[in-house]
């Protein structure tokens, strides 16, 4: 493999071309007009422009896509995730192109996202399963006799469903019919597939996903847990690894559940297997990721790999570089999404000009973004701006590090979720591990509370930064300066 094409953008793009440089590989990136200058574009060893920047008219133009690998003799195509990633029509185009997808294959794709074929095809191998149904079902009262055989509450779920769409949680019965009704609409105008299911729905879940490999030989291995349960709109906004919860005897046994997935759909490449965990440490199969995920980056800071390398050499036809005796978990790591969100006013998007913008630069710190100061946020695609990643020897020490990653953050211009992380950070039910799914309606679901919370911090900062500045004034000669950072102000040395 010679030259890939990264056929995505911001980040993961970035993220895709540093390995790909690392390797000795050639890379092409794809921009839209919204990304003419962004630095995944200038980065690469060559661009082709795609169209306008509405991701129908530039990032999903599939057949575009493959002329320009046919015309630039590309020899892979990397899909980052999102977009194209998850596309088993593409990724079949791709090896009828004579390419390498870097990715599993359009069967595993197909099978695993269906949410009602990949219930069905893990339960022959034994893998735990939410009570409920795994098939399609569109008759109100069969779903209503169903709830009464699983006891309420419930959840309704579209079959080729994610990101929360065509979902609904049905406490009482009665109201199944017409919450049955939405769904079926939400997911026939998001997805084009009108099938739902019900299971069980799971009380004070935690979201707990495995990150797994599988090379065309038969190999699988398990890189581990990372706890994703601090949502809004269950989308995942904190991550970490490993979870607080684990002991070695449940982690072995969900990471063979997550291989046995892998079986089950004859996987190659990287994949993540999502369960729920209840209360009693029960966990249950959710849905198989067929991609790399957003928060990779807290598996490689704990394991100390590079799965996008891992990626391209599993898509080379090589063997698994390590086994699974050989992997071990070293310290702990944490990952904040800084998207362009009010978090104060239901996580809506604030797009705008990041006026200022300077990531923190400590040791054990990792920022992976796509911004650089005085850019817009574009309003057509993910407002996510970067990945704040931190690794410490331990959760504790890892928490403290990400809160001083978060006041070292210097963005402004807009809104962001920076604020919400150090505040997950600093309450008690996440310093303690005793958190779950419902966090944000739990703990931060009172905005004027929250607000008066970081006030009070920020004006404990303010007036220990004039008592600071009064002894500086009075001497001359402090080896001190101050500057203005995230909302605050910093005392730093000069």
């Amino acid at each position: 493999m010679k030259k890939v094409l990264v056929a995505n953008r911001g980040e993961i793009a970035r993220r895709v071309i540093r390995t790909l440089k690392k390797m000795g590989i050639a890379s092409v990136a794809v921009y839209s007009d919204a990304d003419a200058n962004a630095p995944h574009v200038l980065e690469a060893d060559e661009a082709v422009y795609l169209g306008k920047s509405p991701s129908a008219e530039s990032y999903l133009r599939q057949d575009v896509i493959l002329d320009y690998c046919k015309k630039l003799g590309v020899d892979g195509i990397h899909p980052g995730y999102g977009f194209l990633s998850e596309n088993a029509g593409f990724s079949q185009k791709v090896k009828e192109a004579g390419m390498t997808f870097i990715g599993p294959s359009a069967h595993a794709m197909n099978l695993m996202g269906d949410k009602l074929s990949a219930k069905q095809a893990v339960a022959k191998f034994n893998v735990p399963l939410v009570p409920g149904v795994d098939r399609a079902i569109t008759d109100p009262n069969e779903a209503m006799e169903i709830a009464r055989q699983v006891g309420v509450p419930v959840l309704i779920k579209a079959s080729a469903g994610g990101g929360g769409k065509g979902m609904r949680l049905v406490e009482n019965i009665e109201d199944l019919p017409e919450q049955m009704k939405m769904a079926q609409s939400e997911a026939r105008s998001s997805f084009g597939d009108d099938a739902v299911f019900i299971e069980k729905f799971v009380t004070k879940p935690r979201h707990i996903e495995i990150q797994v490999f599988s090379d065309s030989l038969g190999n699988h291995v398990y890189l581990f847990e990372r706890e994703c349960s601090i949502q809004r709109r269950h989308q995942k906004v904190i991550e970490e690894a490993p979870s607080a919860v684990l002991t070695p005897e449940l982690r072995k046994e969900m990471g063979e559940a997550a291989v046995a997935v892998c079986k089950a759909c004859d996987y190659e490449g990287a994949g993540t297997v999502e369960f729920l965990l209840d209360a009693d440490l029960n966990f249950y199969f959710l849905e198989m990721n067929t991609r790399l995920q957003v928060e990779h980056p807290v598996t490689e800071e704990i394991t100390g790999l590079d799965l996008v390398e891992w990626q391209i050499r599993v898509a080379r036809g090589e063997r698994l570089p390590m086994m699974q005796e050989d992997l071990k978990i070293n310290g702990h790591s944490i990952e904040v999404r800084v998207y362009a969100e009010d978090a104060l006013n239901g996580f809506t998007p604030d797009i705008g000009n990041l006026k200022r913008y300077k990531t923190p630069q400590s040791e054990h710190v990792r920022v992976d973004d796509a911004f650089e100061q005085g850019m817009d946020i574009p309003i057509f695609y993910d407002p996510m701006i970067a990945k704040l990643v931190v690794w410490g020897e331990s959760r504790e020490q890892a928490i403290e590090r990400m809160i001083l990653a978060i006041d070292d953050y210097q963005i402004s211009g807009l809104k962001t979720t920076l604020d919400f992380g150090k505040y997950v950070m600093k309450h008690e039910a996440f310093r303690s591990g005793d958190f779950d799914t419902n966090f944000v309606k739990q703990y931060f679901s009172d905005p004027k509370a929250i607000k008066d919370v970081m006030q009070d911090e920020r004006a404990a900062l303010l007036a220990g930064l004039e008592s600071v500045w009064n002894t500086v004034v009075e001497n001359k000669e402090s080896e001190y300066i101050s500057k203005p950072i995230h909302g605050a102000w910093k005392l730093m040395k000069s």
